[in-house]
């Protein structure tokens, strides 16, 4: 029996990256290194039960790597500093930008696959569409110092005569799913909504603050994390097969193709639980109102080109799902 992959996951205590360590398992794949800052009490249910080798401290890993500590077939990336509302961009480069190119510089010295999490926040308010062409990056005007690291990344990436093997950034709409609890003010609507629902019986979202657009019309591309870590483990796949062809390299977008609005969303939440919606609209907190997307929309083209066929949940789908299966039974996933 062919010896099985040692996978690198960063971020695998948080949201998306524990919900990928699940996928893993249940392909069988259990030689994990799980990379994160474990010391977070809230996000112990996220990993603990997960089958893998061993879980590293973020802090002392590159260190580790540059020790040759371990043989590593693959690094998936998506450990990151993701507030939108923290505005100190030092603290995005350190992880979000030097960090990564560490693992990236390590993964073209090993020729080693890599893929990244970046974001749709690299696009900014939409002013150049919401196309994965890299002919497009120094154009992006990110609207926070979050999305600003990602794309700094994203540039660098591109430019660098020096790659991996085989890799690709991810850029992530709005996901949303089970193992998100801990991300507080940053966790998706519907799990704001459902948690209001049960307190009030009440679900706020935010007025419009701009023309063209009714209050809770606001329209985003929610993907469900269940078709994200699909995605991610379809390229790993072809990746460590070498049936990743380099043309393939590259960015690429990961929502669904089709934006819904928050009143879609929220209105959801309730159906899910056999209620009535009741909605309410509340003033945009100042410190987010003049950085705030109101419309995002992936193309998918390019990862359709690249030969991913599978459906994406619809909102309706995905909502259901998460509602049922992990928020009102409050378990993990």
């Amino acid at each position: 029996m062919p010896k099985q992959p040692t996978i690198v996951v960063t971020g695998s205590a948080g949201f998306i990256g524990s919900v990928f360590v699940q996928y893993l398992n249940e392909q069988g794949f259990n030689q994990l290194l799980l990379v994160d800052d474990f010391g977070v009490e809230e996000k112990r249910k996220n990993w603990e039960q997960k089958q893998f080798i061993k879980v590293i401290e973020r802090q002392s890993f590159i260190t580790q790597l540059e020790n040759d500590e371990y043989e590593i077939d693959a690094i998936v990336h998506l450990g990151a500093r993701t507030d939108t509302t923290e505005f100190n961009y030092a603290i995005h480069e350190e992880l979000n930008v030097n960090y990564s190119k560490s693992l990236w510089n390590y993964a073209t010295q090993k020729n080693i696959p890599f893929i990244y999490a970046s974001s749709a926040a690299t696009y900014g308010a939409g002013e150049h569409g919401y196309n994965d062409s890299h002919d497009i990056l120094n154009q992006l005007a990110p609207l926070n110092p979050y999305g600003i690291s990602k794309n700094e990344f994203d540039k660098w990436a591109i430019a660098e005569k020096n790659q991996p093997m085989a890799w690709a950034g991810l850029k992530f709409f709005n996901v949303y799913g089970p193992n998100e609890s801990h991300k507080a003010r940053m966790a998706s609507v519907i799990f704001h909504s459902f948690n209001q629902i049960k307190q009030t019986g009440l679900v706020k979202l935010f007025k419009s603050h701009k023309e063209g657009f009714k209050d809770g019309e606001q329209l985003r591309d929610f993907v469900y994390v269940k078709d994200l870590v699909k995605v991610i483990g379809w390229m790993l796949h072809h990746m460590l097969s070498n049936t990743w062809d380099a043309s393939k390299n590259g960015l690429y977008n990961l929502g669904t193709g089709k934006a819904r609005s928050f009143y879609d969303l929220a209105a959801n939440t309730f159906k899910a639980q056999g209620l009535t919606p009741n909605i309410e609209f509340i003033d945009m907190p100042l410190d987010i109102r003049d950085k705030y997307q109101y419309f995002t929309e992936a193309n998918m083209a390019k990862l359709r080109a690249a030969g991913y066929t599978a459906p994406f949940y619809t909102l309706e789908e995905g909502v259901a799902d998460y509602v049922a299966n992990y928020l009102l039974p409050g378990k993990s996933y």
